[in-house]
């Protein structure tokens, strides 16, 4: 089964405002390897997409924070990872029942590694 992975925008993607550590080479890499992949931020979600267009990165979903429960239901999968920087993030996401992790711990992509801690 695939694994979920739910990103912010500003301050996590390197397409923010501000920049985050994430890039778009460790998203597309996560979706080769077979990731559902989207963005859940505050931002507009036809702002969203536009940014997801402009790299000609095809998502599977663009929602809003709140939105995470949803995504659940309409994405089955072994596991739930939204990654952020604010402690807002922090709290949709487990709150949703999904896997939070800071931005800068995206750098191991633990998404594909199986490693929820960040090391």
């Amino acid at each position: 089964m695939a694994v979920l992975v739910s990103f912010d925008i500003d301050g996590t993607l390197e397409a923010g405002d501000p920049p985050g550590p994430v890039t778009m080479s460790m998203v597309r890499k996560a979706q080769a390897h077979g990731c559902i992949i989207g963005s859940s931020s505050d931002r507009p979600l036809p702002v969203q997409q536009a940014i997801w267009d402009r790299h000609r990165i095809e998502v599977s979903f663009i929602s809003h924070k709140q939105g995470l429960p949803d995504l659940k239901s309409r994405f089955p999968a072994e596991e739930y990872y939204h990654i952020g920087d604010t402690e807002l993030d922090q709290q949709f996401a487990l709150e949703a029942g999904f896997h939070f992790l800071w931005m800068d711990a995206g750098y191991t992509e633990p998404w594909i590694n199986g490693r929820t801690d960040g090391a």
